[in-house]
C-alpha cells in the first residue's frame, strides 16, 4: 500500500482491488497495467494475478489504521465499479469510508453506467468524492451518469486528455482535473485543449487542477500552464 502517493492531487492510495480491463481509448496505455506486470515480475504477492481483477479482503479496513487526516485515492490500480467487483464488496469499502470521517476519499471510475445503476445501494457520506474519467468527447456521457450520484463532490478527471472537450456540462460538478498522458507511448496533448477546460471552469467557478503535460519524461515537461501552476481543489470534508 502507498501511504504516500506521488499523484499530485492526493496524499495516499488505497487499493483493496487491483486489476482491470480496457474499455475506451483512455485505457490504451494504462499506467496501472504496466506497474502491475512489473510488480508481478518482481514476485510481489498481491500481483500474482498480474492485472486480473483481484479483491484484497485484508485491505478493506486499512484506512482505519491511518490516524492523521488525509486525501485518499481509492483503487489507483483498478476501477471500483468494474463489473467483476461484487456489490457487497463495494458496500464494505463504502462502510469503511463512512466510518473514517477524518479522511477524504477520492473514487474515480470509467464505468459510469454501473455507478449510476448501483449508487442507491450505497451510503454517500460527505467525505467521499466521486469522479469519472473524461478523456475525450466520446465519453462525455459519463458526466450525465455522474450527476445522478449524491456525492458531496463530483469531479472529472480529463486525463489522459486525448482531444478537445468543448461545452462540458459542468452544472453539478465540483472539481476538474486535466492532464496529458505519460509513459513510453504517451499521446500528445495540445495546450489549447487544456486552456479551453480551464476557461470553462472559470466561467462556472469550478476549481481547476492541471496535473501534468505528460510525455515520456513527465517531470521534465512539468505542469506549468501559461506561466503558472493550477492547483485549485475543493475543501476536504
Amino acid at each position: 500500500m502507498a501511504a504516500n502517493s506521488a499523484i499530485e492531487w492526493t496524499h495516499s492510495t488505497w487499493n483493496p482491488v487491483t486489476g482491470c480491463t480496457k474499455v475506451t481509448q483512455g485505457c490504451k496505455n494504462c499506467y496501472a497495467e504496466r506497474m502491475a506486470h512489473r510488480l508481478r515480475a518482481m514476485n510481489v504477492a498481491r500481483y500474482g494475478n498480474g492485472f486480473g481483477v483481484t479483491l484484497h479482503d485484508d485491505l478493506v479496513d486499512l484506512p482505519r489504521t491511518w490516524r492523521e487526516p488525509r486525501l485518499i485515492f481509492v483503487n489507483s490500480m483498478s476501477d471500483l465499479f468494474h463489473e467483476a467487483v461484487p456489490l457487497d464488496f463495494i458496500r464494505r469499502l463504502f462502510g469503511t469510508m463512512a466510518d473514517c470521517r477524518r479522511h477524504t476519499f477520492q473514487v474515480l471510475t470509467k464505468r459510469s453506467a454501473r455507478l449510476r445503476e448501483v449508487h442507491r445501494e450505497l451510503a454517500w457520506p460527505a467525505n467521499v468524492w466521486m469522479g469519472v474519467s473524461v478523456e475525450d468527447a466520446s465519453v462525455v456521457y459519463r458526466i450525465h451518469d455522474l450527476v445522478s450520484v449524491p456525492a458531496a463532490v463530483r469531479f472529472l478527471s480529463c486525463e489522459p486528455l486525448l482531444g478537445p472537450l468543448h461545452e462540458l456540462p459542468l452544472d453539478g460538478i465540483g472539481w476538474v482535473v486535466a492532464g496529458g498522458e505519460s509513459g513510453p507511448r504517451a499521446r500528445p496533448v495540445e495546450a489549447d485543449w487544456v486552456r479551453s477546460i480551464r476557461q470553462q471552469c472559470e466561467a462556472k467557478r469550478v476549481p481547476f487542477f492541471f496535473k501534468q503535460w505528460g510525455g515520456v519524461h513527465k517531470h521534465t515537461a512539468g505542469r506549468v500552464l501559461d506561466g503558472r501552476t493550477h492547483d485549485a481543489m475543493p475543501a476536504p470534508a
